[in-house]
């Protein structure tokens, strides 16, 4: 099964091809210049593995959460492609691509910086499936509730025993996990938000 899976939910592009062929794999920063870049490296990676778009199965992308208007990029963009082709979608979370740092079978609470002391967190199992529900916690909260979980992070925390996760190496072992769970409705694809962006608060 082939896949090109893009990840535009942060300061960072990763852009994956896998499948029959081998691997091609590209990531970096970009200073959220995604709708810049990512098409682009799509198209570099689709050469790098010698693949079409029309041999693509599965169009994966990362639906946060992470910057409104790269999620929205990257949900846009695996959409487009997948009518176009009548292909299967796959989302995956910002906080699953931290989970799959690890392969330690223990409970694991996974953070993503939003700002003030504050994150987005979720949490899994030792098979990776969710056992808190995507929430918004301040660091206070993480320090006296989480105790006994493992702690990865997209940031250093001060004052947290945190693992800092490596976000594009675990969105593509994120995405090679769940191939399987790809949906032909396209219209499952949808931005995860915990939090209303603070312009939607400010109304």
């Amino acid at each position: 099964m082939n896949y090109l899976a893009f990840d535009t939910s942060g300061n960072h592009l990763t852009v994956a091809v896998g499948g029959k062929q081998n691997q091609v794999l590209k990531k970096g920063e970009c200073s959220h210049s995604h709708s810049v870049l990512l098409m682009p490296e799509i198209e570099k990676c689709l050469q790098g593995a010698n693949l079409s778009l029309s041999e693509i199965d599965v169009f994966a992308c990362s639906v946060g959460p992470g910057s409104f208007t790269g999620i929205r990029i990257g949900v846009a963009t695996a959409k487009a492609f997948a009518y176009a082709n009548s292909k299967r979608v796959l989302a995956v979370t910002s906080f699953e691509s931290l989970a799959y740092n690890t392969i330690e079978k223990v409970n694991k609470l996974t953070l993503i910086n939003a700002r003030h002391d504050n994150f987005y967190a979720c949490g899994f199992d030792g098979d990776n499936r969710v056992i808190i529900e995507p929430c918004f916690k301040s660091k206070d909260e993480i320090i006296d509730l989480y105790k006994d979980f493992l702690i990865i992070s997209d940031t250093e925390i001060d004052g947290v025993n945190a693992v800092k996760g490596d976000i594009a190496e675990g969105f593509i072992k994120a995405v090679e996990a769940k191939l399987s769970l790809a949906s032909d409705d396209r219209e499952s694809l949808v931005p995860l938000y915990v939090k209303r962006s603070q312009a939607e608060e400010e109304l």
